[in-house]
C-alpha cells in the first residue's frame, strides 16, 4: 500500500484543509455549510468517534481538526491525546456548554494539546443567537487555528487508553503532560541568566493561542512563598476562563482565582482577567473590570491590563508577553518597560504562535527574550527567590 503524502506546510494562498468531528449529523452539516461558504477553507473529512477521527488525521493529515468534546467511543480528550502524540495537528475544540463539567474538560482539552476552544452555536452562557455572526468567526477561527505550529504531546503515551470526561472535578495531567516545550539550540543556560533581584509588587503575564500550555510551565515552576501577586490576561472563549483558572489552581503552587471588580492583587496568588471583560489595575492593586469596546478583537485586553500597570505599579512590575498571534500586549509591554518594569518575551522556538512575542521584541518592549523552560527560573532571580518552585 502506497503511504500518504507528507502533510503540506500552510501557506498564505492555499485553503485551509479541515477535518470535522462530531456525533450529530446536524452539527457536521452545519459547519460543512460554513466551511463551503469560505474559499479560505477546504473541508477534507468527517467524523462521528473519536476513533475515526484519528484514522482520519492518520490518513488525509489535515491542517486543522474541528472537534467535539462528547464522542461515541473514544471520547474527545482522549482522541487529542492520541492525535497530538502520534500526528501532532492543530485542534480546535467546539462545545456545546461552557458551563459546569464542560467547563472543566475544556481546560483538560487545553491540556492534552488542543489550541483553543469555542462554544457552539447556542451554547448557554456561549454561541451568539446569529448563525451568521457565529459563522463568520468560527471561518476566522479556522483560518487562524490550521496556520498553528505545534508539536508532539506525550500524555497519551504516558497515561495510555482510558480517558475519561470530567464529572465532578479535573482530573489533574501528568507533570510532563502539563507542557511539552523545545527549547531553543541557542538558549541561555538559566543558571547564567544573571538578573539582578529587584522590589517587585506584581508579575503581568499576557498569553493567546498556546498560552494555557505555556502558563501551565510557568506558574509550577513559581514558589509556593512567591510575595509579588501575579496577574493574567489570557485569550480565550467566553466562559472558558473559570475552568482554566480551575485546572491551573489544581497544578501550581500558588491559588488561581478569577478576578473581580474591587478586589485587590493579593500577594502570592494568580489572578486571572474573566470572560469578555478587561482588567484595569489601580493604586494599592485595585482592580476593576470594564466591558470592551465594541472594536476591541482580543477580549480581555492585554495592552489595556499591562498598561494600567504601568500607571499604577511603574518599575515595580515585571511583564511577560507570551505565545499568541497578534500584537495585543506589545504596546502594553512597551509602556511598562518605559516605566521601569522588567520586560520579557517568550522566544520563537518554544511559542506555538510567535506572533505578539515577535510584535513585542519588532518595538523593542522586552528586556529579554527567553525560552519558555527558562523564564520560571529568570522571575526567581528578578524577585529574589532561591529555592526551587514548590509541588
Amino acid at each position: 500500500m502506497a503511504l500518504p503524502p507528507p502533510r503540506a506546510e500552510p501557506n498564505a494562498t492555499a485553503p485551509v484543509s479541515v477535518i470535522v468531528v462530531d456525533d450529530s449529523s446536524v452539527q457536521r452539516r452545519f459547519v460543512r455549510m460554513v466551511i463551503d461558504s469560505d474559499p479560505g477553507l477546504v473541508l477534507v473529512g468527517e467524523a462521528r468517534t473519536g476513533g475515526d477521527a484519528l484514522a482520519l488525521v492518520e490518513r488525509l493529515r489535515p491542517q486543522v481538526v474541528l472537534m467535539d468534546l462528547h464522542l461515541p467511543v473514544m471520547n474527545g480528550i482522549e482522541a487529542i491525546e492520541r492525535i497530538m502524540a502520534v500526528r501532532p495537528t492543530p485542534i480546535l475544540v467546539y462545545s456545546s456548554f461552557v458551563d459546569g463539567d464542560d467547563r472543566d474538560n475544556a481546560a483538560a482539552a487545553l491540556a492534552a494539546g488542543a489550541v483553543d476552544v469555542m462554544a457552539k452555536p447556542g451554547a448557554p452562557d456561549g454561541g451568539p443567537a446569529n448563525l451568521e455572526q457565529y459563522a463568520e468567526g468560527l471561518r476566522r477561527r479556522l483560518r487562524l487555528v490550521g496556520r498553528v505550529k505545534v508539536i508532539t504531546h506525550p500524555r497519551a503515551k504516558l497515561g495510555g487508553a482510558g480517558a475519561r470526561l470530567s464529572t465532578h472535578r479535573l482530573r489533574r495531567p501528568t507533570d510532563t503532560g502539563a507542557a511539552d516545550v523545545r527549547r531553543s539550540a541557542a538558549a541561555e543556560p538559566a543558571a547564567n541568566l544573571d538578573l539582578t533581584p529587584r522590589r517587585v509588587k506584581v508579575i503581568a503575564v499576557g498569553a493567546s493561542t498556546g498560552g494555557p500550555q505555556a502558563l501551565a510551565t510557568l506558574l509550577s515552576e513559581l514558589p509556593a512563598d512567591l510575595e509579588p501577586a501575579v496577574v493574567v490576561v489570557q485569550h480565550m472563549a467566553d466562559g472558558f476562563i473559570e475552568g482554566l483558572a480551575h485546572w491551573l489552581d489544581g497544578i501550581c503552587p500558588l491559588p488561581v482565582a478569577v478576578g473581580a471588580s474591587g478586589r485587590r492583587l493579593q500577594p502570592g496568588t494568580v489572578t486571572i482577567a474573566p470572560s469578555g471583560l478587561n482588567l484595569v489595575v489601580h493604586d494599592q492593586l485595585r482592580v476593576t473590570t470594564q466591558e470592551p469596546p465594541r472594536s476591541q478583537y482580543h477580549v480581555p485586553g492585554i495592552d489595556v491590563t499591562f498598561g494600567s500597570l504601568a500607571d499604577a505599579v511603574g518599575a515595580d512590575a515585571i511583564g511577560l508577553l507570551l505565545t499568541g498571534m497578534g500584537r495585543d500586549g506589545a504596546a502594553g509591554l512597551k509602556r511598562m518597560r518605559d516605566r521601569g518594569a522588567f520586560t520579557i518575551a517568550q522566544d520563537e522556538e518554544t511559542s506555538a504562535v510567535y506572533g505578539m512575542p515577535a510584535a513585542a521584541m519588532t518595538i523593542g518592549a522586552a528586556d529579554r527574550q527567553l525560552p519558555l523552560a527558562e523564564i520560571g527560573a529568570a522571575l526567581r532571580q528578578l524577585t529574589g527567590t532561591d529555592g526551587e518552585a514548590s509541588s
